[in-house]
């Protein structure tokens, strides 16, 4: 075969679209030929879409697979992802991930203390509002893990996790994206605070009325219903979701399921 009639090397997926690899650097004419060359055979076999993942050291490809008909999907740190619908019909390309997921995390003390902290940067920087820690949800990361490494990580107090007690959904938040927020409750496993110099201004135990009688919770609706949650929760007034590790249909990998258990 010529040269110009090579076709990509790729994956089929469940859903008729094909997954392409570049494994080799090429410049503009050879990879236009091949994308070209493949859509035709892709085409005539009635294949559907098509991903193309260029890595980073591929980046001079990208604006020859955009002229080709390719758009973005999505992209991250080494990669950005293209993809392209061949049939003549509305796509049916999924949409990017819709969500980033944070956490909040109740920490509660056997005196009924709460572990609260006062950030140094973002929104609460310089208000004096004392606020439970909170942070992201890694890749590939638990929300009863990001509780746990998020607490630690701003606190130096090591806990375990307990129940999953709200969680919260807003839209059009981080770069337009839609939110998650998971309150959980973790058991201190140990007392002593070394606070995170670079992020947090102060941190500390306080009870937890004191805590939900902070102008700031009050005023606002939803921080004062996690607050009486919260309170709830230490005067066994509520149940939260418990974390339960289970397999699932689609997978042989077990994956934590939170519900309630009582």
């Amino acid at each position: 075969m010529e040269e110009n009639r090579q076709v990509f090397e790729a994956d089929e997926d469940a859903y008729g679209g094909m997954n392409v690899h570049i494994k080799d650097s090429m410049d503009s004419i050879k990879f236009i030929a091949m994308l070209r060359a493949s859509i035709t055979q892709w085409t005539n076999q009635g294949k559907k879409g098509v991903w193309i993942k260029l890595h980073i050291e591929y980046s001079h490809l990208v604006n020859d697979a955009v002229k080709e008909g390719f758009w973005y999907h999505h992209a991250e740190v080494t990669y950005l992802m293209l993809v392209y619908w061949i049939p003549q019909t509305p796509h049916t390309i999924p949409s990017n991930a819709s969500h980033r997921v944070g956490i909040g995390a109740l920490v509660i003390n056997d005196n009924g203390e709460v572990l609260v902290v006062q950030e140094k940067n973002g929104t609460f920087k310089g208000t004096g509002v004392w606020k439970l820690p909170t942070g992201v949800v890694d890749e590939g990361e638990d929300i009863c893990d990001a509780a746990i490494r998020e607490v630690h990580e701003e606190t130096g107090i090591k806990a375990e996790f307990v129940e999953l007690l709200a969680f919260r959904q807003s839209h059009k938040s981080f770069f337009g994206k839609s939110d998650l927020f998971f309150v959980c409750m973790l058991k201190p496993l140990s007392c002593i605070i070394h606070k995170q110099d670079s992020e947090i201004e102060g941190t500390k135990w306080m009870a937890i009325e004191e805590y939900a009688a902070q102008r700031f919770i009050k005023k606002h609706e939803m921080f004062y219903k996690i607050a009486e949650i919260c309170i709830a929760k230490k005067e066994d007034k509520y149940n939260g979701f418990s974390k339960v590790f289970m397999t699932s249909a689609f997978s042989t990998k077990r994956n934590y399921l939170y519900y309630n258990q009582n």
